[in-house]
């Protein structure tokens, strides 16, 4: 690993332009991180607070959604500079809006309660239409409540309602569970139980698998239980919350007679607390032959471990269409004395093969590139 190379211009918004001192900000920050030998990371997009999940529209727009900010956003890189020179506000006061995912010339947004749509969208960046509404019948609870949303290989919509606790067992089947629904709302269905939360998940390329991540329960100390890459196969599968943890940790409080041998095992564990949340398959031509259809995994950094861990993006690289090593690709938003300054969250790849990545805490959209090895 060596320390990364800066690309970093002026950037201009169509709203609220950066100011020249939070750029020079930025760049200091920037010198901190670290790729592989041959990628450059710059600032892709700035002022975007809260920026979450990432979906790609038509002309190259990239659509955010964001948490407790309640905005969606738009940018677009016109020139083809590698900047995103312009950004608009396409609807603002929803309930945590995390998911989006773009499909026949609409944008799809996953609110806690919600699922909604903005037609033509791309036409109507600086005059969004009102929603309309997909489906409204999710529980509204914020324990985790925001959701993540992307269209399936089979033209379906997958989200996900995440466990409204910690730890306990949800009162209703809909509760930590895997949903799938038609995109006009129709044939709602359950396909996966026993989800505590998921916030990132994609098809394998090839095989179509779903693999999803999933972040394990607080509070059975520092590095107990881990978080988990999953696979989903077949509708009715449970992966063990909240009787089993990792596929190995019976709950102290919940296990009961519960075996784990009875519930679907992770197909790889990560590091307790790390929050991986966004994942993308690479299918892009731009980085080298051995990135193609391996794994990033956005690891947004823990909450309660006594030394924080995560705050960055991992590589989970696969053998034989089963993962068979993690490693780092981006660290450093995590600073030597333990204070992060950076949390990644999703991750987009571009029609060009580069990398987009949110960060949430910093409000920024990255561009990684590889250039060549020096």
């Amino acid at each position: 690993m060596f320390l990364l190379k800066i690309i970093l211009f002026p950037l201009l918004l169509l709203t609220l332009p950066l100011a020249s001192a939070e750029s020079r900000s930025h760049q200091d920050l920037l010198k901190q991180l670290h790729l592989p030998d041959g990628f450059t990371i710059s600032v892709y997009a700035d002022n975007v607070p809260n920026a979450r999940s990432m979906a790609l529209g038509d002309n190259g727009i990239v659509f955010i959604g964001t948490g407790a900010k309640g905005n969606i956003y738009a940018i677009q890189d016109s020139n083809n500079d590698g900047i995103a020179e312009q950004r608009y506000i396409i609807a603002s006061d929803l309930n945590m809006p995390n998911g989006v995912a773009f499909k026949n010339e609409s944008l799809y947004v996953a609110e806690i309660n919600r699922i909604i749509r903005f037609d033509h969208i791309v036409e109507k960046l600086a005059n969004p239409p009102k929603p309309a509404v997909v489906y409204d019948q999710l529980p509204s609870d914020q324990h985790h409540g925001w959701k993540y949303l992307r269209f399936g290989p089979d033209n379906k919509l997958y989200t996900a309602v995440g466990a409204p606790c910690n730890i306990c067992k949800p009162d209703k089947e809909i509760y930590a569970s895997l949903i799938r629904l038609d995109p006009d709302g129709g044939n709602f269905e359950i396909i996966g139980h026993g989800i505590r939360n998921t916030v990132g998940f994609d098809w394998q390329p090839e095989t179509n698998a779903l693999f999803f991540t999933e972040n394990g329960r607080d509070y059975l100390g520092d590095d107990s239980p881990p978080d988990e890459l999953n696979l989903w196969s077949a509708k009715g599968e449970h992966f063990g919350y909240p009787y089993c943890h990792g596929g190995s940790i019976p709950d102290p409080e919940f296990a009961d007679d519960k075996k784990c041998s009875q519930f679907k095992a992770p197909v790889w564990n990560f590091k307790a607390h790390i929050a991986a949340l966004g994942m993308r398959f690479y299918q892009g031509r731009q980085f080298p032959a051995e990135y193609k259809n391996q794994l990033f995994v956005a690891q947004h950094g823990s909450w309660n471990r006594t030394v924080p861990q995560g705050y960055r993006v991992v590589l989970v690289k696969f053998n034989q269409g089963k993962p068979a090593l993690e490693q780092d690709f981006i660290s450093g938003w995590l600073s030597k004395n333990g204070n992060a300054w950076g949390r990644p969250v999703d991750i987009l790849t571009l029609p060009d093969g580069s990398l987009l990545i949110s960060d949430d805490k910093l409000g920024v959209i990255y561009k990684v590139s590889y250039q060549g090895k020096s």
